[in-house]
């Protein structure tokens, strides 16, 4: 028998497991586990939603696959021994792999601000995000919350707690002279006049320098906030950022060009850790995934290695609160209710395809 090791449930390797488990070149003397410290898939691009408080837990989470061919073990990874080809983990046994699929996500950056990894809440995970819902709506009304970092997250976010709780007061933090200033100009006027004519502070051209209990500091002038959520940048999960391996600037995995590791053609890379001509997303994750269980089926059925066409994404989908969004399809910009509608679609269609 042949181990695959998947670690992480995320989109990457929910689509890897999709792909394999359906196919009828799937090799029989193949074994898959899938590693994960919770026991369903997380719909992370809808965590902005829970912290806000307009979805339930429920909405965010899906059942793993159940097929005969998987097993799936729920354990904290702690480390990767790509020369033993085990992975590591607390307090249990640890796992052996011939092939292993790092899935692991990425983690909140903090870019060495003073202050901001320890008064600042978070949606980088299931958990964290509940608790930051127990404690942005638990505030007294008129309370300040401040965003910090006005892109794909943090726009959401700050517009889905608009609509959850309009007695507050919301700060959204942006570096940029224009919110989503990377979008087409329509795009991000229309984002920008959104929050505006929702009472939505947006403070451009803003430089968090430190972060104490109970306020921020902006270009080092004080701000006093009932709460800070932090949303301006990821990184690589701890596990991946401590393998002694070949990363870019962004501390993310370079790869060769079948998705695995230059050294190591039996460690693969999926989703936020890769370094790949992308922003990290869902999308992003999904179609590298797809190629990955192509060169898996591929080798283990001793065929050639199919060739790896570049990964085209179809667009991003945004929302601004239930009933307006924003996005782009190719070089078209899309704002308004009809993005919206086309996001709340796909998410549909992802939860009861998965």
């Amino acid at each position: 028998m042949k181990h695959l090791v998947l670690l992480g449930g995320g989109y990457g390797n929910m689509r890897v497991l999709k792909r394999l488990l359906n196919s009828s070149d799937l090799p029989e003397n193949i074994q898959l586990t899938l590693i994960d410290r919770v026991p369903y898939h997380c719909l992370k691009t809808e965590y902005y939603a829970l912290a806000a408080g307009t979805i339930s837990d429920h909405h965010v989470r899906v059942t793993f696959p159940d097929h005969p061919r998987l097993n799936i073990k729920y354990g904290e990874v702690t480390s990767i021994d790509v020369k033993e080809k085990k992975v590591l983990l607390k307090d249990q046994d640890a796992v052996a792999y011939d092939d292993l699929v790092i899935g692991l996500g990425c983690e909140d950056k903090y870019h060495n601000v003073p202050g901001a990894d320890q008064f600042t809440l978070s949606i980088q995970t299931i958990d964290k995000s509940r608790q930051t819902y127990q404690i942005l709506n638990n505030l007294h009304a008129n309370a300040v919350v401040a965003v910090v970092g006005a892109g794909l997250s943090g726009v959401e976010l700050a517009s889905e707690l608009r609509e959850s709780r309009p007695d507050l007061a919301i700060k959204l933090f942006d570096r940029g002279d224009m919110i989503l200033s990377a979008y087409k100009k329509r795009l991000s006027n229309y984002v920008q006049n959104w929050f505006v004519e929702h009472g939505v502070e947006v403070i451009n051209n803003s430089n968090v320098t430190k972060v104490e209990e109970g306020a921020l500091y902006n270009h080092d002038e004080k701000v006093e906030c009932d709460a800070i959520v932090w949303t301006a940048g990821i990184q690589p999960s701890r596990i991946v950022r401590d393998l002694d391996v070949e990363k870019d600037s962004q501390g993310r995995v370079v790869l060769a060009e079948h998705h695995h590791l230059p050294t190591e053609e039996n460690v693969y890379v999926v989703g936020d850790c890769a370094s790949l001509p992308y922003a990290p997303s869902a999308q992003l994750a999904e179609e590298q995934a797809e190629q990955i269980a192509q060169v898996l089926l591929a080798r283990w059925n001793d065929q050639p290695l199919p060739e790896m066409n570049e990964i085209k994404l179809k667009g991003v989908m945004g929302s601004l609160g239930k009933k307006s969004g924003f996005g782009t399809m190719g070089s078209t910009a899309l704002i308004g209710r009809v993005p919206r509608l086309l996001k709340s679609g796909i998410l549909w269609l992802y939860k009861y395809q998965v």
